[in-house]
């Protein structure tokens, strides 16, 4: 079963790192995912709508698409092995579609510049934290381990 999912915000970490936030619809679940700079950069100009003087490389690959009659039918968060997410973009022109692997960061990034749906599996979901328990003031496991990660070690062991 498939899990429909949107882009929160990009915050950053106690390190200064980028940290990606889907929410499920309710926005009760969320699923931090750590990316790098230049891709937060990409997801947040797409959420804020700002456009640039030139194309970027997520504004490329949607431009192309375009071009090329290629549709972005949805995007998947599909996996997590070894502390790393995997992602897929399901694409289709005319009765061909067609599944490619991506990074989650460019996938996402992609996915706001199409307007194409985004989704986890339940594999993926089982990473997610209730949102009332990172804001609770009585809960202070899940926000010390939040405050204790580090993007080199313990979000590949139990958030990347």
């Amino acid at each position: 079963m498939l899990i429909p999912v949107k882009v929160k915000q990009v915050v950053l970490d106690q390190s200064m790192s980028p940290v990606v936030l889907l929410s499920d619809p309710s926005e009760k679940q969320i699923l931090p995912i750590w990316i790098g700079p230049f891709e937060a950069q990409a997801i947040v100009l797409a959420l804020e709508g700002v456009l640039t003087p030139r194309p970027m490389t997520h504004d490329l690959m949607r431009s192309l698409c375009e071009t090329l009659g290629i549709e972005v039918t949805k995007v998947l968060v599909q996996d997590i092995r070894d502390g790393t997410y995997y992602a897929e973009l399901y694409l289709r022109q005319g009765d061909r579609e067609v599944v490619v692997d991506a990074r989650p960061s460019d996938a996402i990034a992609l996915a706001l510049r199409t307007n194409a749906p985004l989704y986890i599996t339940e594999k993926v979901a089982a990473y997610t934290f209730n949102i009332e328990d990172l804001v609770s003031a009585e809960n202070s496991e899940i926000q010390d381990k939040l405050k204790e990660s580090k993007p080199e070690d313990d979000k590949k062991k139990f958030l990347h």
